[in-house]
């Protein structure tokens, strides 16, 4: 499926604007990081700056975000390899995607996967979630690769195939999307058992599933940091307690592993810009740790 309006500007100018709605209504996990502790959330840009292109943004996602529009994607996703490539090429290829279009910030998208990972590794985390850090952004090579809009590429993602819950930003915009009166998608389980686990779950297609299927298979992560990168947009999860009534024992460990993480991506974007030559020899040396020279995309 072709790219549709490959504006890296656009794309970007969108992204950050939900990031500033989500570190705005953000309600810190007390998740004992020295980081964010010092952090003024209020010099981030006002919500009201960013609302009107999110609400925008978020009707859109919440109509197209089918059911079937989800089992394509996983097929097509299996169908295809969408190039071949290394962690740090990837990086530097997805850097391609934006220009300095964020007025809160003029850092490029590999300053920001460095500055995640570096103020993981300042907080001496172990080296698996510094690289995790490094990493967890680059599904929105999706954007690149071909995608169908922004609407399949970022944005927090939510439960399809049961309710839509009235902890997703903007609930009311689900109206639009044809599985909100279905007979079963529109019950509080859906096509779901209670307690199922979220692994047998389909949650809204997007950059974080994206690179949890490239990176799961082709790595030597820990289920933690695969629950860092598959759930770190699932906002109405890990932040509003959403969706507890699919999720098992082992979904409670990945809570408290997304949470412990979540911080160090909302508020490193007003840190001091990091210089990539000057990091990549720690970075790449962290990267053959675990993960192939190559990767298939």
């Amino acid at each position: 499926m072709p790219a549709l309006n490959l504006d890296g500007r656009d794309f970007d100018a969108t992204s950050d604007a939900i990031d500033d709605v989500n570190v705005l209504k953000a309600k810190l996990w007390d998740d004992k990081s020295e980081f964010d502790s010092s952090k003024d959330k209020k010099s981030f840009r006002q919500y009201e700056s960013a609302c009107d292109r999110v609400k925008a943004f978020y009707k859109e996602q919440h109509e197209k975000q089918t059911v079937d529009f989800n089992i394509k994607a996983r097929v097509d996703f299996k169908s295809r390899k969408r190039g071949r490539m290394g962690i740090w090429e990837a990086m530097e290829k997805l850097n391609t995607l934006v220009d300095d279009s964020d007025p809160d910030t003029e850092l490029s998208q590999i300053e920001h996967l460095l500055q995640t990972a570096e103020a993981i590794r300042r907080d001496g985390k172990p080296e698996w979630m510094q690289v995790t850090g490094l990493i967890h952004d680059l599904g929105k090579l999706m954007f690149i690769f071909g995608s169908e809009g922004q609407w399949d590429v970022v944005g927090d993602t939510f439960v399809v195939g049961c309710k839509y819950s009235d902890k997703n930003i903007y609930p009311e915009t689900f109206a639009g999307n044809p599985d909100y009166d279905d007979s079963v998608y529109s019950t509080e389980c859906g096509i779901y058992q209670p307690h199922c686990g979220l692994d047998n779950v389909m949650v809204s297609w997007g950059h974080d599933e994206y690179l949890y299927h490239v990176v799961k298979d082709q790595s030597t992560l820990p289920e933690e940091a695969l629950a860092m990168i598959r759930y770190h947009s699932f906002y109405p999860w890990h932040r509003e307690g959403a969706y507890m009534h699919l999720c098992n024992e082992k979904d409670q460990k990945s809570l408290e592993a997304v949470r412990a993480f979540n911080p160090y991506d909302l508020y490193s974007k007003d840190d001091e810009p990091c210089d990539p030559e000057k990091l990549r020899p720690y970075y790449e040396e962290l990267i053959a740790k675990f993960f192939p020279p190559v990767l298939d995309w």
